[in-house]
């Protein structure tokens, strides 16, 4: 009888991550252990843990997948439009894409909750998407003569802080759609102003 191939440890890795982030979809993180994924891939749980150390370094990993394609997919739009209106669809295609997740995954809503909470990697790195994409729309506005920033690093930092209360998932899970895109909307005038009259 012929030996099957050994598979290299990245597929089984994205093999680990994917019947993970299914089987949290259907039931929800805390209902699913490291045996549930083990025995549906048909391996131990010695093997899951040899690729993801424990049951949050898993979802961190999914979370990282996640949160990554989130802010990637709205990474990149038509740079000829304004700064501000640059700003205020950045924030409201983020904001759509956390509220759709609230809807329609609510248990990967609960593992990105999870991995903000406990300051896991996935969502430091996530923020870091969003100051970046936020530095490139400030120097782009300062190349263009509307902003006046002297650090555009640090302005953007200082803008995601104040774009938390409708970009972060704990805090826009309080309040509907409506509240939602009006606090963006003031949020992103007021910013535009600060960009345009202050040497930050």
């Amino acid at each position: 009888m012929a030996r099957r191939p050994r598979r290299k440890a990245e597929e089984t890795r994205e093999d680990i991550l994917t019947m993970a982030e299914l089987l949290f979809r259907q039931r929800g993180f805390v209902a699913v252990s490291i045996a549930d994924i083990a025995a549906s891939l048909g391996m131990s749980p010695a093997n899951v843990f040899k690729h993801f150390r424990s049951k949050s370094a898993l979802v961190d990993a999914i979370a990282e997948r996640h949160l990554g394609d989130v802010a990637d997919r709205f990474a990149s739009f038509d740079g000829d439009i304004p700064p501000k209106e640059q700003l205020l669809r950045f924030v409201l295609r983020l904001l759509d894409s956390h509220l759709e997740d609230i809807q329609q995954n609510p248990y990967l809503f609960e593992m990105v909750l999870m991995t903000v909470e406990a300051k896991l990697d996935a969502a430091v790195r996530y923020r870091e998407r969003i100051v970046q994409k936020l530095d490139d729309i400030i120097r782009e506005g300062i190349a263009g003569g509307r902003y006046h920033c002297s650090h555009p690093e640090e302005a953007a930092g200082t803008v995601a802080d104040v774009l938390a209360s409708v970009l972060h998932p704990v805090l826009i899970a309080r309040d509907d759609k409506d509240t939602l895109v009006r606090r963006a909307q003031h949020i992103v005038n007021f910013v535009d102003a600060a960009l345009q009259n202050s040497a930050c």
